[in-house]
């Protein structure tokens, strides 16, 4: 782990894992589009999917030198959002974001053997165990189904690469439905890469012709806070209720999790259980944590007598 992310040494090449800044005169994969993993300047070969690198453009970020194929190298489906990888080289599995469960067009990861693995663990406290899609299903599209019976409409709220494209699958079936407009355009491009996506207004084509008062009605939208002025706008408008997704909503702790008037927990990430199967799946001998509770999932999986720490500072140079 460096200042740069995590850098391994492999037959004489130099491999980033998620750089903050790619090395000119190495190899940086970028496992999905979300900023957070995305590098801030270009810089010798990128290697990342096709469908993270169109992300990446539409978001901003145009790669140069990119390839999708590289020898000695696999990418392996992630699950996390459209296009995530982890990445499969000298016998070690970096997983980037992963999610091993099904949702909606996302397939859950199948987890590949490996002697080292470098696993995220986002939500590595045993108090993050989810509920299972259909449940979450179940209970929403109750909540709507009252909400309308009311005349009352609902803003739908995830992160607009993600989880939108997500609750517009599994919910898209209300109608009318809008779009908050970066979540149309991020929908967009998701249908031209071939994901079956309903169509819908954008809100301010909506707000433009009156279609907003024509209640109730279903919008899908970013995950926006309570002092945001559209949200604000929306609501003291037209009397909608919102109703958020993230992960962080199945603790009481973090406060960022419930910024609706209804809080789902539904990630893009695995839970806690998950995170220890994936583990036990990679059958690796040597497991570092990145990103997230690195320190108490480490010690978790060292009570179940699996060799495991937190990814510190030329940690990796003794195996690979």
């Amino acid at each position: 782990m460096t200042k740069n992310g995590i850098l391994c040494e492999t037959n004489e090449k130099r491999v980033h894992l998620d750089p903050k800044n790619s090395d000119p005169l190495g190899i940086n994969f970028v496992s999905h589009a979300h900023s957070d993993h995305l590098p801030s300047k270009n810089g010798g070969t990128i290697l990342s999917s096709i469908e993270t690198n169109k992300i990446a453009h539409l978001r901003g970020f145009t790669m140069e030198n990119h390839v999708n194929i590289l020898d000695d190298f696999a990418l392996i489906d992630s699950g996390h959002i459209l296009g995530a990888k982890g990445l499969l080289f000298d016998d070690t599995f970096y997983t980037g974001d992963i999610c091993t469960r099904d949702r909606g067009f996302l397939h859950g990861a199948k987890i590949p053997k490996c002697k080292t693995l470098i696993t995220e663990c986002t939500f590595g406290l045993p108090e993050f165990v989810f509920p299972k899609i259909d449940e979450i299903q179940k209970r929403v599209n109750e909540l709507i189904s009252e909400l309308y019976g009311k005349g009352i409409p609902v803003i739908l709220m995830g992160y607009q690469l993600g989880k939108a494209q997500t609750i517009t699958q599994l919910f898209g079936h209300w109608a009318p439905l809008y779009f908050h407009d970066s979540v149309k355009e991020m929908n967009s491009l998701h249908q031209n890469l071939g994901v079956p996506l309903n169509d819908g207004v954008g809100h301010s084509e909506a707000e433009k012709n009156g279609l907003l008062e024509k209640k109730p009605w279903v919008m899908v939208a970013p995950m926006l806070s309570s002092k945001n002025k559209f949200l604000q706008e929306i609501k003291s408008k037209y009397g909608a209720v919102t109703i958020g997704f993230s992960g962080w909503a199945q603790s009481s702790k973090y406060s960022f999790g419930r910024r609706a008037d209804y809080s789902i927990p539904m990630s893009d990430h695995c839970d806690f259980n998950e995170l220890v199967d994936l583990v036990v799946q990679s059958g690796a001998e040597q497991v570092y944590t990145v990103h997230g509770f690195v320190d108490e999932f480490a010690e978790h999986l060292q009570k179940l007598g699996i060799n495991a720490q937190p990814l510190l500072e030329n940690s990796l140079d003794d195996f690979t």
